[in-house]
């Protein structure tokens, strides 16, 4: 198959079923405009991308690389959302929000228990120790991943508590948030561009042990070409249609882009909570990430 190949659509695929969604296919299509009605494409019928050297090769279960963003203002919500979205979605970001609202380990635990995994997004900055002690705490609560928004003694600090506490817990250094862009660096006093800055962390980051870093899909190629598949790559920012005027992400990927690009994960929330049926929406990314990880595994 050439790589210019269109990718023909296999219906056996039965990660997520959309079956029963408002979602309209044709060969090699999903009728994307019908899941997003403010989507303003060229062609309403999304084409499957063709097979990549930087597509991420870790075993990782299709339906485990969305993460949903539960930024919603408090638990009794999330937990209504969640019950909303079923099996379309298997692993949650909890941020900030949700921790100054209260009930946020007793929302993990009620997660856990219905074999949804979590990643506890809450940007670790502080002196060592208590970026260390504060990991610590996250020991009983079976997260997956965790992020800090630090310098190297902080991520050391991380990496060593995620250790001491055993588990599979993954420290995820954040290399610079996707709200940023030239501008904001600038004024934030770096003398540099986006992809010099998250390149240098992410180095700093693999060296000292992170699991990975959390990268906007335009910097994830270039993370990928230099580190290659040594660390995992969570890219946020993700807009399956064009940015709202109000959308205060400025480096932005849509989906088949940012996994063509190196990401492992991506984080979606507002095109998926805002959508008139999350649900459906949601089930259309998935089936957008299987058909392409499916399609680039069959002509490997």
């Amino acid at each position: 198959m050439e790589s210019g190949d269109a990718v023909k659509h296999q219906p056996a695929f039965d990660v997520i079923s959309l079956a029963s969604q408002p979602c309209r296919q044709t060969a090699g299509h999903v009728r994307i405009d019908l899941i997003f009605p403010t989507a303003s494409f060229a062609n309403a019928d999304y084409p499957m991308t063709s097979s990549s050297s930087l597509l991420s090769s870790k075993p990782i279960p299709s339906a485990e690389r969305l993460i949903f963003a539960l930024d919603v203002p408090n638990p009794t919500v999330a937990r209504q959302l969640v019950e909303t979205l079923g099996d379309a979605v298997c692993f949650y970001k909890i941020g900030l929000e949700m921790f100054m609202a209260g009930g946020y380990f007793e929302l993990i635990e009620w997660l856990r228990a219905r074999d949804k995994k979590v990643f506890v997004d809450l940007k670790f900055f502080d002196v060592p120790e208590t970026v260390r002690s504060a990991v610590r705490q996250l020991k009983p609560h079976g997260a997956t991943f965790t992020t800090v928004h630090g310098n190297d003694a902080m991520l050391e600090a991380a990496v060593a508590a995620a250790q001491e506490i055993g588990g599979d817990l993954g420290i995820l250094a954040v290399t610079a948030l996707t709200s940023l862009d030239q501008a904001d660096l600038n004024d934030l006093g770096f003398a540099c561009d986006p992809k010099t800055l998250v390149l240098s962390r992410a180095r700093r980051a693999l060296e000292i042990g992170c699991r990975g870093v959390i990268s906007s899909g335009l910097e994830a190629a270039d993370l990928r070409a230099s580190l290659g598949q040594k660390l995992l790559i969570v890219t946020p920012g993700i807009r399956p249609v064009l940015n709202r005027p109000t959308d205060d992400q400025k480096r932005t990927m849509d989906v088949e882009e940012a996994f063509l690009s190196g990401a492992d994960y991506i984080v979606v929330g507002r095109p998926i909570r805002q959508a008139p049926d999350p649900q459906a929406a949601a089930a259309a990314i998935q089936e957008r990430i299987a058909h392409l990880f499916a399609a680039n595994a069959s002509v490997v």
